[in-house]
């Protein structure tokens, strides 16, 4: 039996959950919980559908790594021939000590900094995704001092709905994220204008979790008029970022496959006479969410009067999606029981009423099971936490019959090892 999300996740005769044949319980007792556990397959093959869908255009599949910045993925989509988007000189630095390479790499994000400029540049980014007019002027004074030329796009906010949850909506004319779409003309003519400022192309990213092919259409038709206003300035445009933000699957949605979205972006972007640029897209949940799992042990059950509470030892300082988006995220056991079902709130040891992982989950459990809350692989170790002073997780890559341990757990001793006690006595 297979569950929804990943066909590398599944349930052998015996009921036992696996993971590219690997069983899960089994992992969890060898590497102890809280425990990520990432399929590489999974990986490969989610990489693999767009690299397909772009096969016979100049293209260049950059992997969104702050969905899953652990150095072991970088290196899967690294060996796969992806190129990177990043959002900060920490990730670049990543994307560099996984072998990845610096001109495969866009830079994105609404506040860089001069020594994350500098840092860029030495390196030799392919492109920076400039997201305001003060940025662009920053990043000339940079680029000239350093007798460098900064490539760039300017991220065009064309104030399309993604129809997502509002946090992660990232295209409205409210949203902090680019240059809107009536003044990107007028910033495109001021880079041309500017010394160290060489424009290459122009980028659009409208969200996260997107699940319909409509709102990807509405914000490229946006796109395509303001190329073609630009070159009409005089002003070349070799490339088409067109984002990412592609959905998974974690309970009933049904969004799109990379091929029939690219198949569509595709037909109109050929439609208008634009079908000899380079064509970049930044994928990054739909390479990773459905590849990993997160895995928890049951610490005590608590009946309650109005709520039946299953306490693990996950927390949200492991998976801070529930308690920040309210996010809905499948936990079903790893090895099951002929016993009827409760009701369960799965919730954590933090101390917050929001530190909860699933509400109203039928499920039947007890103390020492092993639980596994699916489609972890994005969004879950890189927004983790220490909170309440907790080690972070493990993480485990699953390749065929090859387990390796990607990532040790943490040790409470060096959550403090750079923290200094004061000498001497304090001053009232």
């Amino acid at each position: 039996m297979n569950l929804p999300g990943s066909p590398f996740l599944a349930r052998d005769a015996a009921g036992t959950l696996t993971l590219e044949g690997h069983a899960l319980a089994g992992l969890a007792h060898e590497f102890a919980t809280p425990l990520y556990v990432y399929s590489r397959q999974a990986m490969r093959a989610a990489v693999t559908a767009y690299q397909q869908a772009l096969a016979g255009r100049p293209h260049l599949v950059c992997y969104a790594m702050k969905a899953n910045s652990s150095l072991a993925v970088l290196q899967t989509f690294a060996e796969a021939g992806c190129g990177f988007d990043i959002v900060s000189a920490g990730e670049l630095q990543r994307v560099l000590a996984a072998g990845g390479s610096a001109d495969q790499v866009v830079f994105s994000g609404v506040g860089k900094t001069r020594a994350e400029m500098r840092l860029a540049l030495e390196a030799g980014v392919r492109c920076f995704n400039v997201e305001s007019e003060a940025e662009l002027d920053v990043l000339s004074e940079v680029a000239t001092a350093m007798g460098k030329t900064a490539p760039i796009s300017l991220r065009v906010n064309p104030d399309v709905d993604a129809k997502t949850h509002p946090y992660i909506s990232t295209g409205l004319k409210g949203n902090k994220f680019g240059i809107s779409h009536e003044h990107a003309l007028a910033v495109y003519q001021h880079a041309a204008r500017l010394p160290g400022i060489a424009v290459h192309g122009i980028d659009c990213h409208i969200g996260s979790q997107i699940t319909e092919i409509s709102p990807y259409l509405d914000a490229l038709d946006r796109v395509l008029d303001l190329v073609e206003a630009i070159e009409a300035a005089g002003i070349p445009v070799h490339h088409l970022d067109l984002g990412g933000g592609l959905g998974i699957t974690y309970t009933d949605e049904q969004p799109p496959t990379a091929d029939a979205l690219i198949g569509a972006l595709l037909a109109k972007i050929d439609a208008r006479g634009h079908g000899h640029r380079e064509i970049l897209m930044e994928p990054g949940r739909s390479l990773v969410g459905n590849a990993g799992v997160l895995l928890t042990e049951v610490l005590y059950l608590k009946p309650g009067e109005h709520k039946n509470f299953c306490i693990v030892d996950a927390a949200m300082n492991d998976m801070a999606r529930p308690a920040m988006y309210e996010a809905w995220m499948g936990i079903v056991p790893c090895r099951q029981r002929g016993e009827a079902a409760q009701t369960w709130d799965v919730v954590g040891p933090v101390c917050e009423s929001g530190d909860w992982l699933g509400r109203d989950r039928a499920l039947a459990v007890q103390p020492g099971d092993t639980l596994a809350m699916l489609s972890a692989g994005a969004y879950g170790m890189t927004m983790a936490s220490n909170y309440n002073s907790r080690p972070r997780a493990a993480e485990v890559m699953v390749d065929g019959a090859q387990v390796t341990l990607i990532r040790a757990r943490e040790t409470v001793e060096s959550l403090f090892a750079g923290e200094r006690l004061i000498d001497g006595h304090s001053r009232l």
